[in-house]
């Protein structure tokens, strides 16, 4: 309420009202205020128009350039995900071999096309030979197996098998598909963002050309399938808090100038409606975590964050208690959208399971009683088994060449060898007098995780001191992917579990390059100084990235040449 002082009128003969604020007293002198900015551009802020201006040089019609301009916002991202493509599927069956632990899940997939649940496989060095050899033989038993891992990913790795076969190019093409996928989904997540077309491709183009990403879009494993889900429920969460806040603009009232102010009644009571979005984004984190177990940490991140966006959003629109107003209006949405749908999706990936009769334990429950006897048998023989597995992760303590701790995997400090082998001169491409080296390494782009690093401090900085939910929502989903790792140091981990992370560490350095390229309001000197400085970073990556691909990709090289790519003793 405005705060008047009470005066005597001029007559005498009653009170008056003077105002007294700073905008009054500055209006008796001729001020004119400015409009205070609209709470709907606040609470949504809208994507640019297409900038026109180089398209303008093509002297066309402006509306033909328009068109043409706007559907770039399409077309950049797809161009930037068809060079993904490019390096991800160029000879994807090299090197013909079941690369690390490929001999797990490219066999465990197989097994669930044809039984429905994971069977027994005698060992490696028997059934590896036998898959690989011409004529092939598959010797898969219909006894059921123990495995580490629920059965999403492998399912995902069975439906490239399903139409190319059990052979390298077969079990990895549903990785280097969804791989490739992720770097479109990363562009338009950038651009949703960052309301950027040029930085949300910028973001996908890091993605293209980190090293880790390519190795694992190359390879049957897991952690990539895992990836590519908790991208699409983060994207998901961007559209559903747009659309949400969206509601609560279009519910404002409007003043006489046109414009919205925050309302304590709309920000208190207004409902958002149906949210599909989030209801999605539940859906991929549950297949997220029925790929892999640490999918689970990944959507009690995402609740916190979602909870945490519904509250800013009923700050802004002016809610007098927006926790209350949360509590009351959007945390069914926020909880009951996300864990159920999540555990019912996880649930179902089981189904092939519950409908095998010699999947492994499958009839553990049947004619036990005990308390819990009121449960269907299935239902207690799959909590059976899934009890051994966890106890079989946290309790997994072998040594290994190339574990390593968390604490060193934005730093590169151990990258896991995935596959290796020495060439003679004069054979399996060795042109060279001396032996030669080929190897899959699973490295990032070094420069590019250098530079990430630094990009976690500015966001760190941008979050805490100037209240960027952009950069809290990054180091949200790097906080995710990385942090969980920590309470499971002793157990035998390895730093290609990153991989969970890298889109998000792609959206970090690309924060902080926008960010070098100066402000939209900075001058042109300072705008093009920024810009170069961030182009030189960026061709740098690149360049890395093209110097370590023999060593991503299985290809042939002089041992020298290998040898000068181990920048640290601790690669070898």
């Amino acid at each position: 309420m405005h705060q008047h002082n009470a005066t005597r009128s001029l007559d005498g003969t009653g009170p008056t009202t003077e105002p007294q604020d700073r905008q009054g007293r500055l209006r008796r002198f001729g001020h004119v205020a400015r409009p205070g900015p609209d709470t709907r551009e606040r609470l949504v802020r809208p994507f640019p128009e297409p900038a026109v201006r180089l398209w303008a040089l093509t002297r066309l019609d402006p509306a033909r350039v328009y068109p043409v301009a706007k559907a770039m916002d399409w077309v950049g991202p797809i161009l930037v995900a068809v060079l993904a493509g490019a390096v991800r599927f160029w000879h994807l069956g090299r090197p013909r071999a079941l690369v690390f632990d490929e001999t797990y899940y490219a066999k465990d997939a197989w097994s669930l096309l044809r039984l429905g649940y994971e069977g027994t496989w005698p060992d490696r060095k028997i059934a590896d030979p036998q898959i690989l050899a011409h004529p092939r033989t598959i010797p898969l038993s219909d006894t059921g197996a123990f495995v580490a891992h629920p059965p999403t990913g492998k399912w995902v790795i069975a439906l490239g098998e399903w139409m190319f076969g059990l052979d390298p190019f077969g079990w990895r093409f549903m990785t280097a598909a969804l791989g490739t996928l992720s770097v479109l989904m990363l562009c338009r997540t950038g651009r949703r963002l960052f309301r950027s077309t040029p930085l949300g491709c910028l973001a996908g183009a890091l993605l293209a050309v980190d090293g880790l990403h390519l190795v694992m879009s190359r390879n049957a494993l897991l952690d990539l399938v895992v990836m590519f889900f908790v991208l699409a429920a983060f994207g998901c969460l961007l559209i559903d808090r747009d659309h949400a806040r969206a509601r609560l603009a279009a519910a404002l009232p409007v003043g006489a100038d046109g414009r919205a102010r925050p309302d304590a009644r709309t920000g208190d009571h207004a409902g958002t409606g149906a949210r599909p979005w989030r209801l999605a984004a539940g859906l991929f984190l549950g297949l997220a975590a029925s790929t892999k177990w640490n999918g689970l940490y990944v959507l009690a991140f995402f609740v916190i964050l979602t909870v945490l966006w519904d509250v800013g959003a009923r700050r802004v629109a002016g809610a007098g208690r927006p926790y209350r107003a949360v509590l009351r209006k959007d945390l069914g949405w926020s909880v009951l959208s996300l864990v159920p749908v999540a555990a019912t999706t996880y649930l179902a990936t089981w189904t092939g399971w519950f409908l095998s009769d010699k999947g492994y334990g499958r009839h553990w429950a049947d004619g036990r009683g005990g308390t819990w006897s009121w449960v269907p048998a299935p239902l207690r023989s799959w909590w059976h088994y899934e009890y051994g597995v966890y106890q079989f992760n946290v309790g997994l303590h072998s040594p290994h060449a190339y574990e390593s701790n968390p604490w060193s995997w934005l730093v590169l400090g151990r990258p896991v060898l995935f596959h290796y082998e020495s060439p003679k001169s004069g054979r399996d491409g060795c042109h060279t007098a001396v032996d030669c080296s080929q190897t899959v390494l699973a490295l990032g782009t070094p420069l590019l995780w250098w530079s990430a690093c630094c990009a976690l401090v500015y966001l760190l900085y941008r979050w805490a001191l100037r209240r960027d939910w952009r950069a809290g929502a990054i180091l949200c989903a790097v906080g995710a992917g990385l942090l969980p790792w920590f309470l499971y140091q002793d157990r035998t981990i390895f730093s290609f579990y990153a991989v969970v992370f890298v889109p998000y560490l792609c959206l970090a350095v690309t924060m902080m390059l926008g960010a070098l390229s100066g402000p939209p309001g900075a001058d042109r000197g300072r705008r093009t100084v920024g810009a170069v400085a961030a182009g030189v970073l960026v061709l740098l990556i690149a360049w890395n990235f093209v110097y370590f691909f023999p060593l991503y990709t299985g290809q042939t090289i002089p041992y020298a040449d290998w040898h000068s790519r181990m920048w640290l003793d601790t690669w070898i």
